[in-house]
């Protein structure tokens, strides 16, 4: 997940909506919010239950602690990790885990709805203090901020439900596939497949993809048969095979497997606080307890890490 560009949403049909909960429950404006862990909106019993820890609360800034809550960016249209719910609330994976973050922290989490290719430069110029929003760790972005692992997840795809196309997996050359821009599928088109399409003489995925903004807008275009194939993470492919009522599947294994990582501000002492945190959060249990309430744990880690990404 490296960038995204502003792209018109899919206009999909009332059919469609109607059929594909996940469309319906992640739009939204990006000045929303949500007050994880403080009680105020997505409350959440896990969070709820977390105790702040003294220590970890001793490694936060001055200005942080003084102000009482971190400011926590997320791009809400990536369910189950990060959307909106019937409500407007943001809720989601990462919200629950920034809530809880948070009052390890003893602070509360204002988790604000952001584009995703604002995140990374909004912590960078002090207006977030972290970036929770699916981020994969990668070398290239521990050169610009400081990734805190908390989860891994691969790449995935899915088709119309009974492949009608007959996709297979490991050969996309020539077929319509959507793809949220910026994400490592995006990057996987036009690094890897694309150059693999031509190298033996096939047609290449047009246009590097079919790439739209948000990831709903992603899973519509095929619902509604405007692509063939949709590349996403994997807990985002499983989550849209769910609610789009059967008319999606995942086709083939999860891939390249990677660590997500919590963004914050290079060299910041945040970065030890919400290690440390990730790691309470681990030991005592209530890390498992949300990564089941998404239905998620088979993306969890043992060990958070800042910046260990291995490419």
């Amino acid at each position: 997940m490296i960038a995204r560009t502003q792209r018109t949403r899919l206009l999909a049909s009332a059919a469609v909506l109607a059929s594909a909960s996940l469309v319906l429950t992640a739009c939204g404006s990006s000045k929303s919010s949500s007050s994880a862990g403080s009680g105020a909106a997505n409350p959440s019993v896990s969070v709820a239950a977390v105790s702040a820890d003294p220590a970890l609360a001793g490694l936060v800034p001055a200005d942080v602690k003084s102000s009482g809550k971190l400011i926590v960016a997320a791009d809400a249209s990536y369910a189950p990790n990060e959307f909106k719910d019937d409500k407007g609330n943001i809720v989601g994976l990462d919200v629950d885990l920034a809530g809880a973050i948070a009052k390890k922290l003893g602070l509360t989490a204002d988790v604000q709805n952001a584009d995703f290719t604002s995140i990374i430069p909004g912590i960078t110029a002090k207006k977030y203090q972290l970036g929770m929003s699916s981020f994969t760790d990668t070398k290239e972005r521990e050169q610009t901020v400081d990734m805190v692992s908390y989860f891994t997840a691969g790449s995935a795809i899915a088709v119309k439900k009974g492949n009608p196309d007959k996709i297979d997996p490991k050969d996309l050359c020539g077929k319509k596939v959507a793809v949220q821009t910026g994400t490592t599928q995006a990057q996987e088109i036009t690094d890897v497949r694309n150059p693999e399409c031509s190298k033996a003489n096939k047609p290449t995925i047009p246009n590097d993809g079919d790439k739209f903004t948000l990831q709903t807008d992603v899973t519509t275009a095929l619902v509604s048969g405007r692509d063939q194939v949709m590349m996403a993470d994997s807990p985002v492919v499983d989550y849209a095979v769910k609610q789009t009522n059967g008319q999606l599947e995942k086709l083939g294994e999860t891939y390249d497997s990677a660590p997500y990582g919590v963004v914050v501000d290079k060299g910041s002492p945040l970065g030890p606080a919400v290690q440390g945190a990730v790691q309470a959060l681990i030991a005592d249990g209530t890390y498992k307890q949300i990564l089941a309430k998404w239905g998620v744990e088979a993306g969890a880690i043992d060990k958070s890490e800042i910046n260990a990404a291995k490419s």
